[in-house]
């Protein structure tokens, strides 16, 4: 259990890192000051620098036994923050505008339990991800050799998700957050002058063409298994100026879908659009694919234990507004283990994730905490 005391040092802790925000891939300051909390909770072994910046506390029973996962994420994001709280972020244009400050703060809870009452049987891994917010944080986690020492049984994560009542538990069996990615399109042609555009080869039509086309490929609607969105989030052609024709252009898009297979299927075609449209034109086209994050699918025995865990606490869960379209990159945890993602409520009314007004609420350290304590228990004793 955790005592009032234990409450109070974890909320200074969390609003300490509130102040010092990170974003993805330079979480170095975050890491190191997880690092030094967790070297008195005493765990068994501390791996850092895992798939860039990420830290792993181990707590082995020394018992054989499964080994179970609990991730949290390091990063923060660039959006300047507008909060008037005292621990309001202290660095320009970044802040911990999405829990991450709350979600490391559940594991170094869970961490002073395990202290104090070791796991029976196996192991307990506490695991604080980089790069959450760009997708790359867990597929270079599971890719680091080290991984491997640790690699999961089970695995679990909590986010908190505003909308939903205070305490309340989103979750169920299947999908729960879409597969997605950026993909960047580049066309180059030729510059001319304003008065003479026949000398130069424009992408305009051709980015013309192209953005019906893209979101064509993915109209949205009900999120069913074959669900498929695409929405073009920028677009450039040439500059900003009124002497020269346009030589060059960028769009990019997001592309979701429900499943990871749908998601290759669709950013094939959308690559192939980009083909046809450059060569109708005379254009070169080139691609990069960015903030690619997997389909988060829950395993149903790994939802089962979650679920049963939550009852004895008296925890109220229930599969209402899933899945979502948003993508979280837990799901890569769940290739090699039984994975469940739970989103916790901080109440109806709440500031929206990623909202420059919102602020994780410190009175669900101690429900995540005993979530993830119960959990614990009941597969580890």
């Amino acid at each position: 259990m955790l005592t009032n005391s234990d409450i109070a040092e974890l909320t200074a802790f969390r609003r300490d890192l509130h102040r010092r925000p990170e974003i993805s891939g330079e979480e170095v300051e975050t890491a190191r000051t997880i690092t030094k909390a967790l070297a008195g909770l005493q765990p068994t072994e501390v791996l850092t620098g895992l798939g860039g910046h990420g830290v792993a506390a181990v707590f082995d029973s020394g018992q054989a036994g499964p080994t179970v996962l609990f991730r949290a994420e390091l990063d923060a994001l660039p959006i300047d923050e507008l909060t008037e709280v005292d621990w309001r972020s202290e660095v320009p244009g970044k802040g911990h505008l999405c829990g991450h400050d709350g979600h490391m703060t559940f594991l170094l809870a869970l961490g002073r339990i395990l202290n104090r009452t070791p796991p029976k049987t196996g192991r307990v891994i506490l695991m604080f991800q980089p790069a959450e917010e760009d997708g790359s944080g867990a597929r270079a986690v599971v890719a680091d050799p080290r991984f491997a020492q640790i690699a999961p049984d089970w695995a679990f994560a909590i986010h908190n998700e505003p909308g939903r009542p205070f305490g309340f538990v989103a979750t169920r069996a299947g999908l729960i957050n879409c597969a997605s990615r950026g993909l960047e399109i580049r066309l180059d042609g030729k510059t001319a002058h304003a008065a003479e555009p026949e000398e130069g080869t424009s992408p305009g039509l051709a980015v013309a063409a192209l953005i019906p086309a893209l979101g064509a490929l993915g109209p949205g609607g009900p999120l069913a298994d074959d669900f498929r969105l695409v929405t073009v989030t920028h677009v450039q052609l040439g500059e900003p100026t009124f002497g020269v024709a346009p030589g060059q252009a960028v769009i990019n898009a997001t592309l979701r879908a429900a499943r990871d297979d749908a998601l290759d299927g669709m950013a094939a075609e959308a690559r192939k659009l980009a083909q046809d449209q450059a060569q109708a034109h005379g254009l070169a086209v080139s691609f990069a694919d960015c903030d690619v994050f997997a389909a988060s699918i829950n395993d149903a025995k790994a939802t089962e234990v979650a679920q049963a865990a939550m009852d004895k606490i008296g925890v109220r869960h229930g599969p209402e507004g899933l899945p979502m379209r948003a993508s979280e990159d837990f799901g890569v945890f769940g290739w090699g283990a039984k994975a469940a993602m739970l989103c916790l409520g901080p109440g109806e009314e709440f500031a929206a994730l990623h909202n420059p007004d919102y602020d994780f609420p410190d009175d669900l350290i101690p429900v995540g905490a005993h979530i993830f304590e119960q959990i614990t228990r009941d597969i580890l004793g």
